[in-house]
């Protein structure tokens, strides 16, 4: 029997489909996390513990892992595992990104840098310091509307829009003391310390998702994103696919991204990456080297009811993977908005959510008893809901109804974390 091993952190969103596809294609898994198992002892081979921080170290603990425990594929599920994934491949000779391309979707800066040495569309750019005293001196000479965001932080976490100087002091303000928290700073290493500013681009945004093999780029969908994301904070809510785009846009988009892996180094492996489209053209705003975020891959199905996450294994393995066509219906997905700052204590209408015909499922993601925080301090969704329908208008439409269906009952906090009375 084969045996993966995949790489996750524990507060991965992906590991119940990761651990269902492996299931599927009769592959044993092993885990590598970022903190102990406490059962680990009982599985022998089942688990190992990894820095994803310190990646050379984490690919020297998966080398030592692998004598007494062959494996055929090593899978990096999210973006803090990506370099450490990459390394462990390339030693082991196994399909994989290569650890350059991993390297440079996982700053959002040096995706810039390749980007444009690649004379691919995306916005002007500029790396400033997190720490001056004085931000106003740094948005006198910024362009106006731009946008601010950490390097390396995902989900739209810090990320926000200025329209003006004092905006931008607030927002400089704002994702300073998001990377100031030391978990936040820990993943990301030096770059912890940087803010990257752009020039804000307006237009439709759409989301591609695909499977790199052997270099070339395989599209499995893209997905619009009917809500406008035009800031100040940019919260992911509806993904809907195929695209109402006409597909000569569409064409666009699939030659664009073509570029932008190979001009990253995406070699095998699965590609998020997201877009802008304007009258001047189609612009990269993000390429990621791991696929597609939350629960959304449950929004997708292939041939014979493949899984996203069987198609990623598959190829991880350098066997045929299922067939690679999305099925024929329209579906999508609602990464539920969080209504404001507090402890969830409850979910009211999630039946009648149910009941909206086309709804093919409801996840909340937060326990009751659990802290909801909205961006752009937030990095957790509050949930999904998932449907399906006859025509891309229909799915956005059931999303819409069954969202409408749902209350969520959530205690503010006052200025200090407390419940408020």
């Amino acid at each position: 029997m084969k045996r993966a091993l995949l790489l996750m952190t524990v507060n991965t969103y992906r590991a119940s489909a990761y651990m269902a596809a492996a299931e599927k294609a009769g592959v044993r898994v092993s885990v590598g996390t970022d903190r102990p198992d406490i059962l680990g002892a009982l599985n022998p081979g089942g688990s190992l513990t990894l820095d994803f921080h310190a990646p050379e170290k984490a690919a020297k603990a998966i080398a030592d892992f692998v004598k007494e425990y062959p494996v055929d594929a090593v899978i990096s599920v999210d973006d803090d595992t990506v370099i450490a994934g990459a390394m462990a491949a390339e030693a082991l000779d196994l399909p994989a990104h290569t650890v350059e391309g991993a390297r440079t979707t996982r700053s959002k800066y040096e995706l810039r840098k390749v980007l444009d040495e690649e004379g691919l569309p995306s916005p002007s750019f500029r790396l400033v310091a997190a720490d001056d005293d004085d931000p106003a001196s740094i948005a006198r000479t910024a362009a106006y509307p731009c946008v601010l965001k950490p390097t390396f932080l995902a989900a739209s976490q810090g990320v926000i829009r200025a329209d003006n100087a004092e905006e931008f002091a607030a927002a400089y303000r704002r994702i300073g003391a998001i990377l100031n928290d030391p978990e936040v700073g820990a993943r990301g290493e030096a770059e912890a310390g940087m803010i990257l500013v752009e020039d804000y681009l307006p237009g439709a945004e759409v989301a591609l998702e695909g499977l790199a093999a052997g270099g070339a780029l395989h599209v499995l969908a893209i997905f619009d994103k009917p809500d406008p994301m035009e800031g100040p904070f940019f919260e992911e809510t509806i993904y809907v696919t195929p695209s109402r785009l006409p597909e000569d846009v569409q064409t666009g988009i699939v030659r664009t991204a073509e570029r932008a892996v190979r001009a990253i180094g995406l070699r095998d492996g699965p590609v998020h990456a997201e877009f802008r489209i304007n009258e001047k053209g189609i612009w990269v705003i993000d390429v990621a080297s791991r696929s597609i975020g939350g629960k959304c891959s449950e929004a997708l199905e292939f041939g014979g009811g493949a899984s996203l996450e069987e198609l990623i294994i598959a190829r991880a393995l350098g066997v045929e993977p299922p067939n690679l066509e999305r099925e024929d219906r329209p579906s999508g997905v609602m990464m539920i908005p969080i209504p404001g700052c507090g402890i969830l204590r409850g979910v009211e209408g999630k039946e009648e959510a149910l009941a909206v015909t086309g709804v093919t499922g409801i996840d909340i993601s937060i326990h009751t008893g659990g802290r909801v925080v909205p961006l752009p301090e937030g990095n957790r969704y509050l949930g999904f809901i998932f449907a399906k329908g006859d025509s891309p208008e229909e799915v956005e439409e059931t999303l819409r109804r069954a969202h409408a269906r749902l209350h969520f009952r959530i205690d503010p906090e006052d200025e200090s974390g407390a419940i408020a009375d």
